[in-house]
């Protein structure tokens, strides 16, 4: 199966490695990482603007990471995404997206165009999303913020962890 994952991936935490797993684990024919370009990743942060590292770094980070996390051996691709439902609604040789409970409900929206252009429906694969120690759900904001690390870990007002 050729999995397709997207996002901005910045900066990157546990939750992304969920999807970056879950996308390795499933991909054996391939893995493709849909990577937000800087104006996409901008725009779709319009109600909570936060400084957001440049594609490059993301790139970057985003390589690092899937290949500590690759103990498949998949062949993997980072792409820039212009349009939120970009590859995934385009190419065909893509056979599942991995999603998360937040974003399942794009799922429909990529093959409603999908399914305009004559190409299959892909299978959605949601990937739980990773909680931090509260029980809220790790999110890039959240870390952007100061309130929690990449792992989860709650940082108290002077900057340390508990």
């Amino acid at each position: 199966m050729y999995v397709a994952v997207a996002g901005t991936f910045g900066p990157i935490h546990d939750g992304h490695r969920r999807l970056f797993e879950h996308a390795l684990r499933f991909g054996d024919d391939g893995v493709v990482v849909g990577l937000a370009s800087d104006d996409l990743a901008v725009e779709t942060r319009r109600d909570d603007p936060r400084p957001i590292p440049s594609f490059g770094e993301r790139t970057r980070a985003v390589s690092q990471t899937l290949a500590e996390l690759d103990e498949w051996g998949r062949d993997v691709e980072i792409r820039e995404l212009d349009d939120e439902l970009g590859i995934a609604s385009t190419d065909p040789s893509i056979d599942a997206l991995v999603v998360s409970p937040e974003t399942v409900s794009e799922l429909e929206d990529v093959n409603s165009r999908r399914r305009e252009r004559g190409l299959e429906p892909l299978t959605g694969i949601v990937a739980p999303y990773v909680l931090d120690e509260d029980g809220e759900r790790i999110s890039s904001t959240r870390m952007v913020r100061g309130e929690i690390d990449e792992h989860g870990a709650t940082i108290d007002t002077d900057g340390t962890n508990d």
